[in-house]
């Protein structure tokens, strides 16, 4: 599962497709309507946020408003109702994110990766307000594994 910190108007039609279906798990995971991944990391600044399902909300319009702006048609019915409507986010993990959506990019789209190139400071999704900060605590960041000479 990866909720994006970073606007979603930098992903492309796959990672858009995957961000909605994801945040609609999310919703109901936050709902307690599914088994499966309660626990999961990046669900844990929805759940400090006052109320959860506002804030996923506020995320699934995010992402909804994005997709309507490129003619998509996301069902709108299946987001959720509440408040939040900021959700703090370090820096340092929107870069983070910068990172990963960029690899990712070069190997399934790259024109939209060479248009990523153009981007000096990306902006992150409007739930999100940026304070300064490494990765968040909850980011699991791949291992970085050490090649034995042998």
């Amino acid at each position: 599962m990866r909720l994006w910190s970073i606007h979603p108007r930098y992903l492309d039609t796959k990672g858009l497709l995957a961000v909605w279906r994801e945040a609609l798990l999310a919703q109901k995971v936050l709902r307690g309507t599914t088994k499966g991944y309660r626990n999961h990391p990046q669900l844990e600044r929805f759940k400090q946020c006052q109320d959860p399902l506002g804030g996923i909300a506020e995320y699934l319009l995010g992402i909804h408003a994005e997709a309507s702006s490129r003619g998509y048609k996301f069902d709108q019915r299946k987001i959720g109702r509440g408040k939040c409507k900021t959700i703090t986010c370090t820096r340092g993990q929107v870069l983070y994110e910068w990172g990963h959506l960029k690899k990712k990019l070069k190997v399934r789209d790259r024109k939209k990766y060479r248009d990523l190139a153009k981007v000096k400071q990306p902006e992150p999704h409007s739930l999100f307000k940026i304070i300064e900060g490494d990765v968040e605590r909850w980011e699991r960041p791949p291992a970085l594994f050490k090649v034995s000479p042998f």
